[in-house]
């Protein structure tokens, strides 16, 4: 999980650096056609079939996928590396709210359960979104408000994903197929994006950095696969879920070292209390779904 959040972390580099030669549209659809052939490769060699019964179960799934990564991407091209990471890994305080508010959608009165039972994951959605608040702060003042927002929404639109590849694995559909499904719905919604944008010019030495996108996020979601395969006990599937945070601290300091980002130490404090809020929630959400599987980037 450490190596996936690296990997995460090191395509969003690769992000970063072409954002300022492609559009976000752009880097999506190169992002999704060179993970489909990576992962059409990868099916193959498993034995993993391609086709599926779902197809729309798909469709929604790379739908919203592909708005979540469209967004960071946008976030990435806009802000410190290191803040649009933490606003992308808000899913899984998001996928707490979501909890929490359909829990008060359906309590009536005269039952034993409420939302407001769930004490501390009510606290740990506060918490987050306080940390949320500390890392945009200084954003004000930088007319970066505008790509906070747009990278706190990613994080929003990962947790209906998340929770969608939760249905998919349910109905027993490969990993493979749901990630080679979602790079197809990022190629077709990016050349789609690209129709209205237009396309930029290539120059090869910065084109180059369109190729570890796609290879990283098909090594990122294979790495941690495997992670999670690997967790047999409900105790290390909580620390491997924990652990994809690290993929901030890898974004944090690739900010320091590659891009020269200047971060404040409310920007920081913000940065902790959302790690330790999305692993807090992560805990939460484990003990109720211990078989959850990995959320997708």
């Amino acid at each position: 999980m450490v190596l996936a959040a690296f990997v995460f972390a090191s395509m969003g580099v690769c992000v970063k650096f072409a954002s300022a030669h492609f559009n976000p549209a752009e880097l999506v659809f190169y992002r999704g056609l060179i993970g489909m052939a990576f992962l059409a490769t990868l099916a193959r060699a498993q034995g993993v079939s391609l086709k599926t019964r779902y197809p729309g179960m798909h469709a929604w799934r790379s739908t919203i996928g592909v708005a979540s990564l469209g967004a960071w991407f946008y976030a990435i091209a806009h802000l410190p590396l290191a803040t649009a990471m933490t606003l992308n890994y808000m899913s899984s305080i998001w996928i707490a709210a979501f909890l929490i508010g359909g829990a008060l959608l359906t309590w009536r009165p005269g039952q034993s359960q409420s939302a407001l039972q769930q004490g501390p994951l009510v606290l740990t959605v506060m918490a987050g979104f306080i940390g949320v608040v500390m890392v945009l702060r200084p954003s004000l003042d930088q007319n970066e408000m505008f790509a906070g927002l747009i990278g706190l929404l990613s994080g929003m639109a990962a947790a209906f994903a998340y929770m969608q590849v939760m249905a998919l694995s349910r109905m027993g559909e490969p990993e493979a197929r749901t990630v080679f499904y979602f790079a197809v719905g990022s190629a077709v919604a990016g050349g789609l994006g690209m129709l209205l944008t237009g396309a930029s010019a290539w120059h090869w030495p910065t084109a180059l950095w369109l190729l570890p996108i796609g290879v990283f996020a098909a090594l990122g979601q294979l790495f941690m696969t495997r992670a999670y395969a690997s967790a047999k006990t409900q105790g290390a599937m909580l620390t491997v879920a924990s652990l994809q945070y690290s993929g901030i601290v890898f974004g944090a300091v690739y900010s320091l070292l590659l891009f020269g980002d200047k971060i404040s130490s409310l920007g920081w404090l913000g940065m902790g209390l959302i790690m330790a809020s999305g692993i807090a929630a992560t805990v939460l959400r484990g003990q109720a779904a211990p078989n959850a599987p990995a959320e997708e980037h």
